[in-house]
């Protein structure tokens, strides 16, 4: 039986160290061994979203990610967004906007907000909604995932035109 090399993961401020083949998926590793349920499953392809994580700070989707491409990298997941004094803004914002019926974007389109928050304190709705349009949401609450990023950047809502 061949032994797989070992791959040292750092997720969450944790050191991982697994015994798997460098092409499994990230996304398998985080919910099957690592117990971290904040990525979903969606499409497997990349294309939905529902498995975003920070790489490094940067949104990626971790359904196409495979080991052998983290080893050495900072991952995060939505569980490790919170620290000891709370929620993260973004998340706190995603509670007090209401922005999820289903919920099953709900991880990407925060961990996608991070990111743009992170390299963009103060986006335009233009450069938000820019950001978010990769990340699918079926039940359609784009409007308050909107005002969830805009009051986690701390911007005030736009007058409404009469």
């Amino acid at each position: 039986m061949m032994q797989h090399p070992v791959i040292h993961l750092q997720v969450n401020g944790e050191a991982h160290a697994l015994r798997l083949p460098a092409d499994t998926r990230l996304l398998y590793v985080l919910r099957n061994d690592l117990s971290l349920n904040g990525p979903k499953f969606g499409c497997g392809l990349g294309e939905c979203g529902a498995c975003t994580v920070l790489m490094d700070g940067v949104a990626a989707r971790s359904c196409i990610l495979p080991l052998g491409l983290v080893e050495g990298r900072e991952v995060v997941t939505l569980e490790g967004l919170a620290d000891e004094h709370g929620l993260h803004p973004v998340q706190r914002a995603f509670v007090e906007e209401q922005a999820a019926q289903c919920g099953y974007c709900l991880n990407g389109m925060i961990m996608t907000a991070v990111a743009l928050l992170e390299r963009n304190p103060h986006p335009t709705d233009a450069q938000i909604r820019q950001s978010l349009r990769y990340n699918l949401c079926r039940c359609g609450a784009h409007i308050e995932i909107l005002r969830a990023v805009r009051r986690a950047a701390g911007i005030p809502e736009p007058e409404v035109q009469e």
